[in-house]
């Protein structure tokens, strides 16, 4: 009977398994946190000590950036357990919502757009708007995820068909990763270069901020990257993978910027090869103009 009554060996250790991905989200979550408040201390910091402001806000980037790697595994880590479950994937998204959100929209704020201008100005509210519209976007962009990813076959009409390889629309963790590789790159607040150049760099972030909001809700295609490191060149694949990672540790200001950029722009580079490719026609067209 005690045998009979024994749980399997195994049983225990697959709960546990549960946890790990669990374990990265909240990581993800926590250094969406922290970016949020080193953004707060930063812009607070920005007028009369812009080096300590540049320090905090060089933290926050770093946190958001992070958090993409948090985010990366934990679905990986789900799928190679074989763990991933319903409420795994809405507490992902909430933690996005969070991480690839609001923390960005505040570093963005706090950085550029809250000190080059000042709060009775059109220029400001329409910065704030344009804020506001980012994260709008990216909330549809997850909402718009998760239906695809639960529910495949039941798309409204028009909806592209999606597949494993590519994403439709750019996906909110890049997009932030963008803004914040910016801050890595030039940390110093964009006010510590003077009202002129302040307001032109801003305009610029709020240029790249509409951007990044209209390819978020598009129809462009990205790449999953799921499929990377599925096949038989494992050995080269990690070689790759070392060699951009000691770059990145030493020259991290460059290639988080080139690889983040890389990949924003790469959507845009197929769409546009996609467009601008002859499509042939259908066969009964051929057969009529025949006639």
């Amino acid at each position: 009977m005690d045998d009979k009554e024994q749980k399997p060996v195994h049983r225990g250790l697959k709960k546990g398994l549960y946890v790990i991905p669990t374990a990265f989200t909240a990581a993800n979550i926590a250094m969406g946190f922290i970016a949020v408040l080193y953004s707060i201390r930063g812009y607070h910091l920005s007028f009369a000590q812009p080096d300590l402001a540049s320090w905090y806000f060089n933290r926050a980037a770093l946190a958001i950036l992070l958090a993409i790697l948090f985010d990366t595994l934990d679905g990986r880590v789900a799928r190679m357990t074989k763990t991933a479950t319903e409420i795994g994937v809405q507490f992902d998204s909430l933690a996005d919502v969070l991480t690839f959100g609001i923390a960005p929209i505040a570093l963005m704020y706090s950085w550029a757009i809250g000190s080059s201008f000042t709060e009775q100005s059109s220029e400001y509210a329409f910065g704030v708007f344009l804020l506001f519209m980012y994260l709008m976007c990216g909330a549809f962009r997850l909402a718009r995820f998760n239906l695809q990813a639960t529910r495949p076959r039941v798309l409204m009409e028009g909806t592209p068909k999606v597949d494993k390889k590519n994403f439709v629309g750019l996906p909110i963790p890049p997009a932030a990763g963008l803004m914040a590789a910016i801050v890595h790159f030039a940390p110093t607040p964009l006010i510590a270069h003077g009202d002129a150049g302040a307001r032109y760099y801003t305009y610029l972030m709020m240029t790249l901020i509409t951007v990044l909001s209209v390819l978020m809700v598009s129809t462009v295609k990205y790449s999953s990257m799921k499929t990377v490191g599925v096949g038989r060149r494992n050995l080269y694949l990690v070689l790759v993978i070392a060699a951009i990672g000691m770059l990145m540790f030493l020259y991290s200001k460059y290639m988080l910027l080139i690889l983040s950029g890389t990949y924003v722009a790469h959507g845009l580079v197929w769409y546009a090869i996609s467009f601008l490719r002859p499509r042939s026609r259908p066969a009964a067209e051929h057969s009529e103009a025949n006639i």
